[in-house]
């Protein structure tokens, strides 16, 4: 609340013995920064479909960033602050729009827009020509459609409208149409493996590539270590990424301290500083199922290493 004052005050939904009907009550603390790069704050996300939250977002047009958004990051932050919180800040992991509050903070603090920030602080310095939030018009061709698992186990193509408007977007069209305004700090960006991969490299290599350094070894360091427990499968969550801290507790292949994270249409990375490698599998797909490709992906990366 000490940068975005809409969250001064935020409440906590407790819910009712129905799991229907539930209570405000205050929260206990202020949503910290450190809470949103943990995502322990208390905001979800809306697809999701967690209720009374669900229909909470929705009917405040909440945007989870995968839509053609009118208005701009800002708007929709602060409509999201005056939502009650799935529970107190810190209290445990829940996955959502904390990411897209810290791109707003970002806005506030820096004075630009996140795209404006992006671009001079990570994309120029770091060379990264093909990464933008909204596509020019002369690299349309090179824009990858979006595929679509239907319930059979089929992947088909999808068109180049959404599903279904004001919710997640099926396709890949709000990358170029739309009011062009929303720049989402969780799901906003179109990139390249090539661009992807320079940004991978300067985190394996402690914030720097090429002479820039965008972030110094200890700030790195912070980012990429545990710091809410065991969530899942050996893994806890540093500050935007999953780390393993126990491999004998996961199913595939790896090293402790290895961080990574997925992107919503199958996209995955990760970075392993033992190993010193770094993995990045690019597709176009939602819903992914059982497809399997990360795992085997991981898997032959890891079989190739013999020394």
């Amino acid at each position: 609340s000490k940068y975005i004052p809409e969250f001064k005050g935020s409440q906590v939904a407790v819910l009712g013995e129905d799991k229907k009907s539930f209570t405000l009550v205050p929260a206990k603390r202020p949503i910290s920064i450190r809470d949103l790069l943990t995502h322990t704050s208390g905001i979800t996300y809306r697809f999701v479909g967690v209720e009374p939250w669900a229909k909470l977002y929705k009917d405040s047009a909440i945007s989870d960033g995968l839509i053609e958004t009118e208005g701009s990051l800002a708007d929709n932050v602060k409509r999201l602050a005056g939502l009650p919180l799935m529970h107190h800040p810190g209290e445990r992991f829940t996955y959502g729009l904390s990411t897209d509050v810290l791109g707003y903070l970002v806005e506030v603090v820096s004075g630009m827009t996140l795209d404006e920030f992006f671009r001079k602080r990570i994309f120029e310095p770091l060379k990264m020509k093909d990464t933008h939030f909204f596509l020019p018009g002369d690299k349309l061709s090179r824009l990858a459609a979006v595929y679509n698992q239907t319930p059979d186990g089929r992947i088909k193509r999808m068109g180049g409208e959404p599903d279904e408007r004001g919710y997640l977007i099926y396709s890949s069209t709000f990358h170029y149409k739309g009011p062009k305004s929303y720049y989402s700090g969780g799901a906003g960006l179109v990139s390249t493996i090539n661009d992807y991969a320079r940004f991978l490299q300067t985190l394996l290599n402690g914030g720097e590539l090429d002479g820039a350094r965008i972030l110094s070894r200890k700030s790195v360091e912070l980012m990429t270590v545990n710091h809410v427990g065991e969530l899942f499968g050996g893994q806890g969550f540093g500050l935007g990424f999953s780390v393993i801290r126990d491999l004998g507790k996961g199913s595939e292949p790896g090293s402790v301290g290895q961080y990574g994270w997925g992107g919503f249409y199958y996209t995955n990375f990760f970075v392993d500083p033992r190993e010193k490698i770094i993995g990045l599998f690019m597709s176009q797909l939602y819903p992914s199922g059982n497809v399997g490709l990360h795992e085997r992906f991981r898997a032959l990366a890891y079989q190739a290493i013999i020394d």
